[in-house]
């Protein structure tokens, strides 16, 4: 087949990509909950992508199709009993392993988010970076608030603005319980510089302005750093909040943002024996859209490289950059599932054509970032290279359809919708420009600076 006639192949695949519902279902008591996700209508017959809860907390999701003539409630519940009949609200099967099987090598952090509060939570600073996005932006900050933590505080950062949207909306809707800070260099890492020296919690928590905030993410996210001294960096779960474009189905086909329902803390004390890359695949720990940070080590090692991020010639990498730092000086860092935000993901074919390049040049350029800012890094890097290139291939392969139980989206490795070739070639292509956008970037802001003075 010709490059043109595979191309056509790909785009006709794609435009046949069907809307899937999203809603929620909690298995508590004899019968399930069942709830549409974060600004859906209620679930019908048809495809449903389903995140299911015990006692609220998340422990996995399933794809089902609800049948014409039944209930949804009735359907989704049974489906959801059968599959996940053995794993607890604490993401573990009856026998102690976490769900999926794999040992996890820490629990610390766990009891602090148990019912009766073991131990007290962090004082927290929660930091959105916006720009121009008032109206996600709002909804963003109304699940913000509505955080059950008991000491929390927010702060929006308008950066680079060309309107005086942002800050009116923050003044006049959200008075006295929001933070407004203005950074005018352009870019995410930039951006979130400026919040983390504005914000006077002990964690600061960063998250975008396209999410949903369940009401316990907050709590979940921020209270492992007071069960564990060491840890510096924590991560949770990003799930679809819609999927209702074929780019959104699509890429919650492939995984998403999502990292799964285990538990799981990365120590540098003791390398993981599943990661020979650790601590360079930072793209496994988590995203930026949903992470936080100890305030006082993340200031240690000067926060964001303000040459990465979305918005400069770097394209991505910040949240990478921040997690390899941290790590890379002894901290621990800890994903949890159960602190959850939805994602808008992006809508169409050319938003995944830019985000495939730019999650490709991100990826190069905060590794160009890190060995920049870390020389001593460089060896540990050039002995890990080889086997970094061959990951790099695998992450840019075409990814072809998998026959599976439950299917896309449900356990996020496998797929139901192959992966264009397209969007492969414009990662590949991304990978081989970060190291020059990121010096691109330095020279940019360095110029930015000049002019300030």
């Amino acid at each position: 087949m010709t490059r043109s006639a595979r191309a056509q192949e790909e785009i006709r695949r794609f435009l046949a990509i069907g809307p899937v519902q999203v809603a929620e279902l909690d298995l508590d008591g004899e019968e399930a909950v069942l709830r549409p996700g974060p600004g859906s209508p209620p679930v019908t017959p048809g495809e449903v992508f389903v995140l299911v809860r015990r006692r609220g907390r998340p422990v996995g999701t399933l794809l089902a199709r609800v049948p014409e003539g039944t209930d949804p409630r009735a359907v989704l519940g049974a489906r959801a009993r059968a599959e996940y009949a053995g794993v607890d609200a604490g993401g573990t099967d009856a026998g102690g392993a976490d769900a999926g099987g794999a040992v996890e090598p820490s629990r610390a952090g766990r009891a602090g988010v148990d019912a009766g509060g073991a131990v007290e939570l962090p004082y927290a600073s929660v930091v959105v970076a916006t720009r121009e996005r008032a109206g996600q932006l709002a909804r963003a900050l109304d699940s913000l608030l509505a955080q059950d933590h008991p000491r929390f505080e927010v702060v929006v950062v308008d950066n680079a603005p060309v309107t005086s949207e942002t800050r009116e909306l923050v003044e006049r809707k959200y008075a006295e319980r929001v933070r407004y800070v203005c950074e005018p260099v352009p870019g995410l890492a930039a951006a979130h510089n400026a919040g983390l020296a504005a914000v006077r919690g002990e964690v600061v928590a960063f998250t975008d302005d396209d999410v949903v905030a369940d009401p316990r993410w907050l709590t979940e996210l921020t209270a492992p750093f007071a069960a564990d001294a060491r840890l510096g960096c924590g991560t949770g779960l990003i799930l679809p909040a819609r999927l209702t474009t074929p780019a959104q189905v699509l890429l919650e086909s492939h995984g998403g943002f999502a990292k799964g329902f285990t538990p799981r803390t990365y120590d540098p004390a003791d390398p993981p024996g599943d990661e020979p890359l650790f601590p360079f695949t930072a793209g496994r720990f988590g995203s930026g859209a949903n992470m936080a940070f100890r305030t006082e080590v993340l200031r240690s090692v000067g926060g964001f490289d303000p040459a990465t991020g979305a918005g400069t010639a770097a394209r991505g990498g910040d949240d990478l950059y921040g997690f390899v730092r941290v790590l890379a000086e002894g901290h621990r860092l800890r994903y949890t599932p159960y602190a959850l935000v939805w994602h808008h993901h992006r809508e169409t074919w050319r938003d995944l054509e830019t985000q495939a390049y730019g999650y490709g040049a991100g990826l190069t350029a905060y590794l160009t970032a890190v060995l920049v800012n870390r020389p001593a890094l460089l060896p540990a890097f050039l002995a890990r290279l080889p086997r970094g290139l061959a990951h790099a291939r695998s992450l840019t392969a075409v990814r072809e359809t998998e026959e599976a139980a439950g299917g896309m989206p449900g356990d996020h490795d496998t797929r139901t919708h192959p992966w264009p070739r397209r969007l492969s070639r414009l990662q590949r292509r991304g990978m081989v420009y970060g190291p020059v956008g990121y010096l691109k970037a330095r020279r940019a802001l360095r110029a930015s600076v000049r002019e300030a003075r």
